[in-house]
């Protein structure tokens, strides 16, 4: 994935400037919505329908004239938004919401208007003005229905703090976020916000990281340590050395990542956006039917118009547009909060069809903490312990886990490194170099024809060879995580095959998946294997998900139906993999895919109850029922659509990341 575009937090990323763009067109929908209120009380008085109905006569010398005034200005103003909507929307041909809602308090207006200046009928100047005053509270209470459904996102953009401490030797300032560049030292107070992504060059804190990883108990922070930007700080103070910009921040990465996917369409979303679009086609059309049914068949021209204007406004197809869109924004959003970044919408919604989970080892079924438990020489000119330190100078820079874990030995065991030249790594097998004149590999089993020592249960077997002859042997061990079993006990109980693919030797991977119940296991598969046994179970017809770290499981993840990066940490751009998880924990992964059927779940049950509503609503508000004495006027037909939008932003509101 290419990286985000940079932008800094003086300038608020899309996620701010959309949520204030959205706060300024709610507010001015609440400020129509009391103004409209006040105009359509006299509205009301004045209308003779209103005054039969309570039996009273408040006319007098010009009061239609100002029951028109009073009409033209609401319909003017508390209209605007809705007039305006219906040119956008034909001006780009594509009629939605907004043409349904002008046109009918156009014609509502329109045949209203023609009464006062003489066209035989009576107007229905209250009826036009409830309905816009229903619509407009609708759409406010909808509009703030929507921005708590992003709410999480805000929270995001907010965790970065505007200041930083900037450190120039026993100097303080205060400067920017968004000005801190790489190798800044900056000071993080105890109970701050930290400003950028780094590591702690002194000082010694819990830090709360819940917020952007999902993990809930306070992280150990010392010297040599990475911390993240928007982390809050215990009761330690840290100086901190600022990796990279704001821009380039874990922080930022995920607003952008969760904007990017909020914008996107999923093949829901699609099917949802085509349904509304046909709905309002349909809404007009049945407007139109209904219209010259009633017409023709004797009724008043008033109560012709007042049935066409109920079936388009009852229609709006508005719930339809919201069903999927408001389910996004709170699954993204919540998601990111979580830990779970995700890229590619159609593959998280897709989770509900996965079949089998493969699992990478190292690191995400195990702590990726590997410990010497063993170590010896094969060579008996040669010490146990110079097998140990010819290792040692070969992994001193390496990040592999089991590279750290020889370099963790050697040095509780007070080893001096030689200096390693012309260091090679040979894929899926190990690592070469010249130390002193001589050529040093360090390889796992299978780069040799025969093993000479004995692989223990749970243990990882590596050798050192000197000028091509096995010297020795090194054995470490990895724990499971406490974790996994509930984590393959959840994926199983949805009915989902668990699969161990490693790299690790047979014993090894046979001890894992027995230890935690998996239904397979592949052993001493290399990256490019990885990718062979993924096409094996596609091909087996089981829907494939892969976990792994996305360098060099990067071509299974891209080949899986549903690709995911995992202990990604601050790397959240994983280039090729459809959800980042933050941690190595994998109960998140059990927890993506329960979050991706709950969130498909609240989609379906949206369009079901937006389509469900049309299909009763629209019989009712042509007047199919009329004989019985249910007939719905506009306003009523407006509540029941304002209703149903609402019903709609509520369910989308109760997902939950374990629901």
């Amino acid at each position: 994935m290419p990286q985000p575009a940079p932008h800094h937090h003086e300038n608020p990323p899309h996620g701010a400037a959309g949520h204030d763009h959205h706060a300024m067109m709610t507010g001015d929908f609440r400020k129509r919505f009391y103004v409209t209120l006040i105009l359509t009380v006299p509205v009301l008085l004045l209308s003779p329908m209103i005054q039969h109905w309570l039996r009273v006569n408040w006319g007098f010398p010009g009061s239609k004239w100002l029951l028109f005034a009073l009409s033209t200005v609401l319909f003017v103003y508390g209209g605007w938004p809705f007039l305006k909507g219906l040119a956008e929307e034909l001006k780009a041909r594509n009629p939605g919401m907004m043409t349904l809602v002008g046109f009918a308090i156009s014609v509502a207006y329109i045949y209203s208007a023609a009464t006062v200046f003489g066209l035989p009928g009576m107007d229905f100047f209250w009826e036009l003005a409830t309905l816009i005053l229903i619509m407009l509270l609708g759409h406010w209470i909808e509009m703030t229905s929507v921005a708590g459904a992003s709410k999480e996102l805000e929270l995001l953009v907010k965790l970065m703090p505007s200041t930083a401490h900037l450190l120039h030797g026993d100097h303080v300032m205060e400067v920017e976020t968004g000005a801190l560049k790489k190798d800044d030292v900056i000071l993080v107070k105890p109970g701050e916000k930290i400003a950028a992504d780094g590591w702690v060059e002194e000082g010694q804190s819990a830090v709360n990281e819940s917020m952007l990883t999902g993990e809930s108990r306070p992280v150990e922070k010392h010297t040599g340590d990475k911390v993240i930007a928007g982390a809050i700080n215990g009761n330690g103070a840290l100086r901190v050395k600022v990796t990279h910009g704001s821009a380039e921040s874990y922080l930022s990465q995920v607003i952008q990542l969760v904007n990017d996917a909020q914008r996107s369409k999923s093949r829901t979303q699609l099917l949802a956006d085509k349904a509304a679009r046909w709905l309002t086609v349909i809404a007009i059309a049945a407007g139109l039917i209904t219209f010259a049914a009633w017409y023709f068949s004797g009724s008043t021209l008033a109560f012709a118009i007042e049935r066409m204007v109920t079936v388009i406004v009852i229609c709006c197809p508005h719930a339809l547009g919201l069903a999927v869109p408001l389910v996004v924004a709170k699954s993204t959003s919540m998601a990111a909060r979580q830990g779970l970044l995700i890229k590619n919408r159609t593959a998280f919604e897709n989770a509900r069809k996965i079949t089998t989970l493969v699992f990478d080892k190292t690191g995400t079924l195990t702590v990726g903490q590997f410990a010497v438990v063993r170590h010896g020489s094969l060579d008996k000119n040669l010490p146990d312990d110079e097998v140990l330190r010819l290792a040692y100078a070969l992994e001193q820079g390496s990040e592999h886990p089991i590279a750290t874990g020889i370099v963790q030995k050697a040095k509780e065991m007070g080893l001096t490194a030689e200096k390693a030249e012309n260091i090679t790594a040979i894929t899926g097998k190990g690592i070469t170099a010249t130390v002193n004149g001589r050529k040093v590999s360090v390889v796992s089993p299978n780069a040799l024809a025969e093993q000479p020592e004995a692989i223990r249960a749970g243990e990882t077997l590596v050798y050192v060879q000197q000028d091509g002859r096995t010297a020795g042997y090194i054995a470490l061990s990895d724990k499971v995580r406490p974790e996994s079993a509930e984590a393959i006990r959840i994926l199983q109980g949805q009915q989902i095959k668990t699969v161990l693919l490693t790299g690790d030797n047979q014993t090894v991977a046979e001890s894992v998946s027995r230890e935690l119940g998996m239904d397979q296991y592949f052993a001493e598969v290399l990256p490019h294997e990885k990718l062979e046994k993924i096409v094996s179970l596609q091909q087996a017809g089981e829907y494939v998900a892969m976990t792994g770290d996305g360098v060099n499981d990067a071509p299974a993840l891209a080949k899986a139906d549903v690709g995911i990066a995992v202990g990604s940490g601050s790397d959240v751009a994983a280039e090729t993999a459809d959800i980042v998880l933050v941690n190595s924990n994998p109960k998140d992964v059990a927890n993506l895919v329960l979050f991706g059927k709950a969130t498909y779940r609240k989609m379906i049950q949206n369009l079901a109850w937006a389509t469900g509503y049309n299909i009763v609503a629209l019989p009712l508000a042509a007047g199919v029922l009329s004989g019985m004495g249910i007939l719905l006027s506009p306003a009523a037909g407006a509540v029941l659509m304002s209703v149903s939008t609402i019903v709609v932003a509520i369910n989308a509101g109760m997902l939950k990341i374990r629901d």
